[in-house]
């Protein structure tokens, strides 16, 4: 008994529809992969937080990124800048300070060196 055209259409369909599948499987894994590989690998990179510009060895250089906890206040007391909002047009409000905010500071008094 030989196979109409029509039986041979449908299992060829039917291959490719499996094939389809099977790829679209192996794709979404790989997605999800490469998705948490990006999250571990952009968390171990956050676990040490870059305070206060700490990271170059010298607290108040003239730009300063603002470390977690850090407040105007603070940020003035250490680096001696109690002009920072005036120096800064793009600090709307004194109060919304986050970390990353980059500012710059221009000292009113030259620093002592710690011995």
């Amino acid at each position: 008994m030989a196979s109409s055209p029509r039986t041979s259409t449908n299992a060829t369909r039917a291959s490719s529809t499996a094939i389809a599948d099977a790829a679209s499987w192996y794709c979404a894994i790989l997605l999800l992969a490469l998705i948490l590989l990006g999250s571990i690998r952009e968390s171990s990179l956050s676990d040490d937080p870059l305070r206060g510009n700490l990271l170059s060895g010298r607290p108040c250089d003239e730009i300063y990124v603002v470390g977690e906890g850090e407040t105007l206040h603070t940020i003035s007391d250490k680096c001696g800048d109690p002009f920072i909002v005036e120096s800064n047009p793009h600090i709307q409000d004194p109060d919304d300070v986050f970390p990353g905010l980059i500012i710059k500071i221009t000292p009113s008094h030259p620093r002592k060196l710690l011995r």
